[in-house]
């Protein structure tokens, strides 16, 4: 349970630095600092996911789909980014895809 702890605090600092990312791309040079330690954070619990016994394709799936879907959803409320049909079922086959490494590996 402490693993899946670290991996979802693993997604949080990586989609915020992500989002930061775009923010500091755009002129606001100040938010390099939170890409920065975000991505930091990311890898750290990332790890610490790993070290808790959660196999690392399991750990590595889940932690980019839920990365690629909150980002894209943030992206679109924050940003204006687009989120058309096409965008949401190519986030629904990752998320599928990710279920189906997560039932095949037996954890």
């Amino acid at each position: 349970m402490r693993g899946y702890l670290f991996l979802a605090l693993a997604v949080v600092c990586e989609v915020s630095a992500t989002l930061s990312l775009r923010a500091a791309t755009h002129g606001r040079r100040r938010w390099y600092a939170a890409v920065v330690t975000g991505y930091l954070a990311a890898f750290t619990c990332l790890s610490l996911t790993l070290s808790s016994g959660i196999g690392l394709g399991v750990a590595y799936g889940v932690w980019a789909a839920a990365g690629v879907a909150l980002t894209a959803v943030l992206s679109r409320v924050l940003f204006g980014e687009v989120l058309n049909r096409t965008t949401v079922l190519g986030i629904l086959l990752i998320v599928g895809g990710v279920l189906l490494v997560e039932a095949g590996s037996g954890s």
